[in-house]
């Protein structure tokens, strides 16, 4: 269902990794990342339009595979064009997340 929000040919960017473009590519990014948590949960606390740009923030809360959760801010920018985001960039630092 995820890809369905995304056009085609969009760029996606998550923290520091290089920009993915297209949904084969999106869809690698995500799934590796994904494989390396047991679940998340968002708390938006903040969403501001202007034109085709979107911006939230909020908090995501991590929960790694030996149960123990982190909770971590982030900021998303998106960029709309015909309905489908065309530009999705995650701000977030996960370093956290990795720690040992």
């Amino acid at each position: 269902g995820f890809l369905g929000f995304i056009a085609p040919v969009a760029e996606f960017r998550f923290a520091s990794a290089p920009p993915v473009q297209g949904h084969a590519a999106i869809r690698a990014a995500v799934d590796g990342f994904f494989s390396s948590i047991s679940a998340l949960s968002h708390d938006l606390r903040r969403t501001v339009a202007d034109g085709d740009a979107v911006v939230c923030e909020g908090e995501v809360t991590y929960t790694r595979h030996d149960g123990s959760t982190i909770a971590l801010p982030f900021c998303n920018v998106f960029e709309i064009d015909g309905g489908l985001i065309s530009v999705y960039r995650i701000y977030i630092d996960v370093t956290p997340l990795y720690a040992a």
